[in-house]
């Protein structure tokens, strides 16, 4: 699902259920991290690192350690930018060249409606009038969570840029639908606050795009480098 939301430089691999990917063995450094760890966890953290070794297998980059840096974000190989992400039953990584973007984002997320009380606190109220507007309209699609998924793509294309954590309010995005047989779009996060440079501009807001499928909610943002 991930890769038919991004371009073709990006390399995305995706696991479903209990495929074997999260028994690979960790690196040493990676181990430790989740040492006293639930299985749950465990699991988690090795099955979407093994997603990501394939991906860098597949750009021709030896597999290596994938270790959290700061407010948890991965560290990747110098040449490489990347995000990863999973749920339960599913997992994926998507890497590319920073030659051929600035950075990326995904997100997967159950298509299921957010818990009580979550939608007020990550949606601004022009959102929420959008989200109520599209749900009368399309009332298949769990819009709040898609709301919430766009966001965390967001986020994670945002931080590589900056090195700053970026509030849920601070961005305000708007989702567009396309016709086609499964649910699928685009959409847009005018960033509220002054957004990064990247190629001598100024990015006013993040571009991306969404599908649903397999009880999930997927989302992906890409920046160009110009």
């Amino acid at each position: 699902m991930i890769e038919e939301l991004l371009p073709d430089s990006v390399v995305a691999v995706e696991a479903y259920g209990d495929d074997g990917t999260d028994l690979a063995p960790l690196h040493p450094e990676e181990q430790a991290l989740v040492t006293r760890a639930v299985a749950k966890r465990r699991r988690e953290f090795a099955g979407v690192r093994a997603c990501a070794r394939v991906a860098m297998e597949k750009l021709g980059v030896p597999p290596q350690p994938v270790l959290p840096g700061e407010r948890g974000a991965p560290i990747w190989p110098d040449g490489l930018t990347g995000s990863m992400t999973h749920c339960d039953g599913y997992r994926a990584a998507a890497l590319v060249r920073t030659t051929d973007l600035a950075c990326l984002g995904i997100d997967a997320e159950p298509h299921a409606p957010l818990p009580d009380g979550v939608q007020s606190t990550i949606a601004l109220p022009a959102e929420e009038r959008r989200l109520a507007r599209l749900t009368a309209l399309h009332p298949g699609v769990h819009w709040d969570r898609l709301l919430f998924s766009a966001k965390e793509s967001v986020y994670k294309a945002w931080f590589p840029l900056t090195g700053k954590w970026l509030d849920f309010e601070e961005a305000d995005v708007e989702v567009s639908t396309a016709a086609g047989p499964a649910p699928h779009g685009v959409f847009r996060a005018r960033l509220l606050v002054p957004g990064p440079l990247v190629g001598g501009r100024r990015l006013g807001h993040f571009d991306g795009r969404w599908t649903v499928g397999r009880g999930l909610v997927v989302t992906a943002v890409t920046v160009p480098r110009a």
